[in-house]
């Protein structure tokens, strides 16, 4: 009887091994358990409810603009939390805010998924754009400065953009999809850069507590593979696939292939390279930059201007570089601008994206 029962179970594939009765459909990357759909939905969905519990990332009645550009992460982020959100009764008011940058045939395309999940999920949608808050289009950037340092500028841009947008929404909180294997390629670029200040704070699970608007991570713990290709695969979700076309050569994307390798030999790396950046400890003796505000526009910066108003002065001086290479001598004559336009701060600080709307 138990091998005429061993042979009916091999015949018919492996039994989910936490419910014990369904067949599997997968094996999760993360714990490498074989599992059928219906178990892996409940419990990657209360993995993620019992992040956000026992990391207190939200409170009863406060309002969330969750970052949405359409790709896997933001739209299964959006669809879990509204999930969860009445499942649990969070009481929280939930909004999508997205970025437009300005890249043709690629971000235009993705805003498409996004106004469907508008109407799928029923949460407001809010876009805003680099054009009206810069003056500038990465289209138009890319043209000046080229493929090379493309990613520098869109990721300065992008920071802020999201801060003034969630600013319009007038939220608590900006939820990121932010994933796993993200924080970790954060850790390993952090040290090869040498970037001690961010590699201080960029494993933890909410930052920007001290900005304008709190950032945090509900995917922290999750990995790519169960977003993507799982979790959002099974469901069936409407999301947009394409990577965007101007970050083939991004110096992240070695990092990437990097955490990849490290995964295919040994899954749990994702979590320990987490883990070791989180138990990171900096020398009392390393002097870190000290928080301020641009003196141009009044974003949060550790110098005089904020990095997005540096690039911007280069590109409408002519000078796309000027952000990129520092001088003291650039440095000088950006002081010495900012005295003799001291009567145009306002304008001026408008095209930046000032958050004095």
């Amino acid at each position: 009887m138990e091998v005429a029962e061993s042979k009916s179970k091999k015949a018919g594939g492996r039994l989910c091994s936490t419910c014990n009765q369904r067949k599997a459909a997968l094996k999760r990357p993360k714990t490498l358990e074989q599992i059928c759909r219906e178990c892996f939905y409940e419990v990657f969905e209360e993995e993620i409810h019992q992040v956000i519990v026992g990391n207190q990332l939200f409170k009863a009645g406060e309002r969330i603009a969750i970052g949405a550009s359409g790709g896997k992460d933001s739209t299964v982020l959006a669809f879990v939390l509204s999930e969860l959100n009445r499942r649990h009764n969070y009481g929280l008011d939930l909004f999508l805010l997205s970025i437009d940058e300005g890249i043709s045939g690629y971000r235009d395309d993705s805003l498409q998924t996004v106004k469907r999940n508008e109407i799928q999920y029923g949460l407001p949608l809010k876009i805003v754009s680099y054009k009206d808050l810069y003056g500038w289009t990465m289209d138009e950037i890319v043209k000046v400065i080229g493929l090379k340092n493309n990613c520098t500028f869109c990721g300065v841009f992008r920071r802020q953009a999201l801060d003034r947008g969630a600013s319009l929404l007038k939220v608590d909180k900006i939820a990121t999809g932010h994933n796993a294997d993200d924080i970790a390629e954060t850790v390993l670029l952090n040290i090869l850069r040498g970037d001690i200040a961010r590699l201080s704070r960029c494993t933890l699970i909410t930052t920007g507590e001290d900005g304008p608007i709190p950032r945090c991570k509900p995917f922290k713990y999750t990995y790519e593979k169960e977003i993507m290709f799982t979790y959002a695969y099974f469901k069936r979700l409407d999301y947009f696939s394409t990577e965007c076309i101007y970050s083939p050569n991004a110096y992240r994307g070695f990092a990437r292939e990097f955490i990849k390798d490290l995964e295919r030999l040994r899954p749990r790396a994702i979590l320990d390279i987490i883990k070791s950046g989180e138990n990171f400890r900096i020398s009392t003796s390393t002097k870190m930059p000290e928080q301020g505000t641009c003196e141009r526009c009044g974003y949060i910066s550790s110098q005089k201007w904020c990095k997005a108003c540096v690039l911007l002065e280069g590109l409408n001086r002519g000078l796309p570089k000027m952000g990129i290479v520092r001088s003291r001598g650039q440095n000088n004559e950006r002081t010495k601008d900012m005295k003799q336009n001291k009567g145009t701060k306002n304008i001026e600080s408008k095209q930046c994206g000032t958050l004095d709307f």
